[in-house]
């Protein structure tokens, strides 16, 4: 029992110094090892301790996280949102993500290739307007229309294939209301459409200074008649667009030429008249530079109304997927008739009909 007391006054000095103060001797270190309680059995019971402590430990965490758990539906914006991975989410992610959906960065694009567009076209079309009437003989009237349809043809083969190359507020409406264009983007379309007019139109202000008129448009004789004229010749226009820019059956290539064309027709008919404006766009930004508003709802309701129109015509003609296959069907029907018609005359006995 003294060798035990002395291992035991020899541990406790270990513990507290780190070190023996003098060697276990070999009975010592038996007896030691023979009172001690063996490893196997030793450590279930830690173990066993452990998990015991282990399972309070949580089952105290989990009832404290309870407790502090929100009540109303106003402390949810306070707790971090985790998603299956543990990936945090933050409020601004979640802006810029909502951002994203409403103004995408392919938007971008298509807005400025529309005041782009629309800027080239108020510049050519009032650019010739305004030194038609200030010099007739430099630029005639059919030599400004002429511009007006080439701008147009050239802007459609430019960024047709970016924006649409609407570049007029109307066409984009009717486009929407035709189900063919979205209407989260109308109002950037028109936003871009109105500013690249804007802009055209205090250039040409400047640049054709001291020319006072930079192709504003106004009534020749009556409101009502220009109302009138707009109206025709914009569902015109409009008409000829949905045809060669909706309808997978028209030639694709030649949307830039026939709408220009059309553009071109129409501004000889219409100028004498009306200005043969067919674009809210167009009238309204050498109205603001010129500070010349007189008529101006002529100019607004007119080509939307000639839009809608033409649009919703189109619309309701265009064929369907099955009426080429019937129209086959009877062209081979009645090519049938004919053959059988020919059979009968050249044959003098009745059996045409196994000769088909």
């Amino acid at each position: 029992m003294a060798e035990i007391r002395h291992v035991l006054h020899q541990e406790a000095t270990c513990v507290g110094t780190g070190k023996l103060e003098t060697p276990l001797t070999a009975d010592a270190t038996a007896l030691f090892v023979q009172d001690m309680p063996s490893s196997t059995t030793a450590a279930p019971s830690i173990n066993s301790s452990m998990r015991d402590h282990t399972s309070r430990s949580s089952l105290e965490l989990g009832k404290m996280a309870s407790s502090t758990r929100p009540n109303s539906s106003n402390e949810i914006h306070d707790i971090d949102v985790v998603t299956a991975q543990n990936s945090y989410i933050s409020p601004s992610s979640l802006h810029q993500k909502s951002l994203k959906e409403v103004f995408p960065p392919f938007l971008a694009r298509k807005v400025v290739a529309e005041m782009i567009a629309t800027f080239l076209l108020v510049f050519v079309t009032c650019g010739a307007a305004a030194l038609s009437k200030s010099n007739p003989a430099l630029v005639s009237q059919l030599g400004a229309s002429v511009a007006g349809g080439l701008i147009v043809t050239v802007m459609i083969y430019a960024v047709g294939h970016i924006s649409g190359a609407h570049m007029n507020p109307a066409v984009t409406l009717a486009f929407a209301v035709a189900r063919h264009f979205p209407w989260i983007q109308v109002p950037f379309y028109m936003a871009a459409q109105i500013s690249g007019a804007m802009v055209a139109s205090f250039v040409l202000r400047e640049l054709l200074h001291p020319i006072t008129d930079i192709g504003t448009t106004a009534p020749s004789d009556t409101a009502v008649k220009a109302l009138v004229m707009e109206i025709v010749v914009t569902f015109c226009m409009m008409f000829v667009t949905s045809a060669v820019a909706t309808d997978t059956k028209a030639v694709g290539e030649l949307a830039g030429l026939a709408v220009g064309s059309s553009v071109c027709i129409t501004s000889i008919l219409a100028g004498p008249i009306s200005g043969g404006s067919m674009n809210p766009a167009r009238t309204l930004g050498p109205a603001v530079a010129s500070s010349d508003y007189s008529s101006l709802w002529v100019y607004f309701l007119g080509p939307v109304l000639g839009t809608l129109s033409g649009a919703c015509s189109y619309s309701f003609i265009r064929m369907t997927e099955k009426e080429p296959q019937a129209t086959a069907a009877l062209k081979l029907s009645s090519f049938k008739l004919r053959r059988l018609q020919s059979l009968e005359m050249a044959s003098p006995t009745n059996n045409a009909f196994d000769n088909i």
